[in-house]
């Protein structure tokens, strides 16, 4: 029974639920960016030079017998525009952190010490010079 108990307590820790929260979110983030790629950027961009080419999609480009960089170049766009969004939110929490620490703290309150010493200084500066 330890030892369902312990997986139970591992599984349920916060960082583990953080990084499943993590990678499924970035499964479907990558999904969006796999047909902003496909769906979006290919057609608007790279039909005029896909045309040229007597192709119909990027996929399709290739050397030789086989070598298919077509589809290489579509992972790597899709991987820099991942990497640019993930950078443009990074960049955006950072700056949100930078304006939280950028408040000035209060300062702390005076200790006892300070407030006796402070009513002893007062009580001296209202006596008569002697």
């Amino acid at each position: 029974m330890g030892l369902a108990k312990e997986f139970k307590e591992f599984a349920l820790k916060g960082n583990v639920v953080d990084l499943a929260v993590g990678v499924v979110i970035g499964a479907a983030f990558g999904a969006i960016v796999k047909s902003l790629v496909e769906d979006i950027i290919t057609p608007l961009i790279l039909t005029p030079l896909l045309e040229r080419a007597g192709l119909e999609d990027i996929k399709q480009l290739t050397w030789g017998a086989g070598v298919k960089y077509g589809n290489f170049l579509s992972n790597v766009l899709s991987f820099l525009i991942v990497a640019f969004a993930l950078f443009l939110i990074v960049k955006g929490i950072n700056s949100l952190r930078k304006k939280e620490e950028a408040a000035p703290a209060a300062p702390p309150a005076p200790s006892n010490e300070e407030k006796l010493l402070m009513e002893i200084r007062d009580a001296l500066k209202s006596r008569p010079n002697v």
